[in-house]
């Protein structure tokens, strides 16, 4: 893969969010296109206009089960004067070899059946006395062959106009139509319609393969039972999960100590699967940011040309980022902040839009709306930084959850929206009009 050089500043230089995300999305590449067959493309996006090569239906068929006539046999049909029609066979789904309906004639009919020469209609059986006998079809009866080879009589009690019934020839597609756009995004309905019209295979954009793990002696697993000083590591299943939300396809490492030559030794190792690394944690100014340690190593010695530039942004909560490129293959490195809102904001913010980048989606950003601040009390912003604050939105207007704290787990987990205080704005009136950030609905 093929990425451009990221710029690097002074060290006392302070980013901005925009001037991050922008230097982000004109390093990182679309992923070159590949043939899928079609379960392996789903999330994937389309990179060819797809035609139509069949029509859709590719033959006139039925729509309902019943009996294939022709109108004028039926045309005065009542209850109290039904028509007597002459059943001359079957016609099921998938048949070959069709009947022809001629004059007093019907071939009873199953639902998606081709429509036989000669009929010009369907009626359906509930408007029949569904011939004679018990048959294999739910309200209709079998027909036992007189020796002129009829299958007996069906009575219809209603008419019924031309091409009652009938799903028409092309009438969803038509061959030679445009089925599908490039840049079409592919889900389950999608590749419906590319397995209706004939395609087993698809060239698309491959979903990113994106790994994560998070840094910290301090980290362990859920179910393990906690000793003095750690802490669950919740930072990669995360940021894992939201990879996977972008449409990625996500590999969780989980916690790497702090150590370099072992952080160093994890990424490289995972190069061989990834089109993006995202790292969380040991990236300020601490004595044991094992991240920008790792990561130093491998701009200076091991890959020329390729490097992480560790940044100071301004805005709250992720304040410290790293961005850069590591290994032969100059693979997209995104370090993130190690408290876990700050590290799911920074995720929002930058690493989900590198995701559809890489996708070759047009459209990398999550939605925003104008919301009505609906709070008691004004919010509070630090001077010079964007904040982001956790809300809940609904019907044109927000609700603050939680506090400003990047360590409030539970309020994220109830939040939709981030609610975005711009750089140059100390506080927030209640009932002021706000940019929101929509992030999707929480489950529960």
């Amino acid at each position: 893969m093929s990425s451009a050089a990221p710029r690097t500043t002074g060290q006392d230089h302070v980013w901005s969010v925009d001037e991050h995300l922008e230097d982000i999305l004109a390093t990182v590449r679309p992923l070159e296109p590949i043939e899928l067959q079609l379960l392996d493309a789903q999330g994937c996006v389309l990179v060819e206009e797809v035609t139509v090569r069949v029509s859709l239906p590719p033959f006139d068929n039925s729509s309902m089960d019943g009996y294939a006539v022709r109108v004028a046999d039926v045309a005065g049909a009542s209850e109290e004067y039904p028509a007597s029609l002459t059943v001359i066979g079957d016609v099921a789904a998938g048949q070959d070899g069709l009947l022809h309906v001629g004059p007093g004639q019907a071939a009873r009919i199953m639902t998606g059946a081709p429509l036989p020469p000669g009929a010009e209609t369907v009626v359906p059986v509930e408007w029949t006395d569904g011939g004679l006998g018990e048959g294999p079809v739910t309200g209709m009866r079998a027909h036992s062959t007189d020796p002129d080879g009829a299958y007996g009589q069906v009575r219809v009690h209603r008419p019924a106009a031309a091409r009652a019934h009938v799903r028409a020839l092309g009438s969803d597609v038509q061959a030679g139509d445009r089925a599908l756009a490039e840049g079409t995004v592919l889900g389950p309905p999608q590749i419906a319609l590319l397995a209706a019209i004939g395609r087993g295979t698809v060239r698309v954009r491959p979903r990113p393969r994106v790994v994560v793990m998070s840094t910290g002696s301090e980290l362990i697993q859920p179910d393990e039972k906690l000793g003095s000083g750690q802490i669950y590591d919740s930072n990669s299943f995360a940021l894992t999960a939201a990879a996977r939300d972008a449409g990625a396809i996500a590999y969780r490492v989980g916690a790497v100590a702090d150590d370099a030559e072992t952080l160093r030794s994890t990424i490289e190792d995972q190069l061989v699967r990834a089109d993006l690394v995202v790292t969380t944690g040991g990236v300020s100014v601490g004595a044991y940011d094992v991240v920008k340690e790792a990561l130093s190593y491998v701009a200076d010695e091991d890959e020329p040309g390729a490097g992480v530039d560790f940044r100071r942004l301004a805005m709250q909560p992720g304040k410290p980022q790293g961005f850069g490129t590591v290994g032969p293959d100059h693979t997209p490195l995104l370090a993130l902040p190690g408290n876990p809102v700050s590290s799911y904001v920074s995720f929002e913010l930058f690493v989900r839009p590198a995701i559809r980048a890489l996708m070759g989606l047009p459209d990398v950003h999550r939605p925003t709306a104008s919301a009505v601040l609906d709070t008691d009390k004004a919010l509070t912003s630090p001077a010079g930084r964007r904040q982001f604050l956790r809300g809940t939105y609904a019907d044109g207007r927000v609700t603050p959850v939680g506090g400003a704290g990047s360590h409030l787990i539970a309020a994220l987990a109830h939040a939709d929206a981030l609610i975005v205080v711009p750089e140059d704005t100390e506080s927030v009136e209640p009932g002021t009009e706000v940019e929101v950030v929509l992030l999707g609905r929480p489950v529960g």
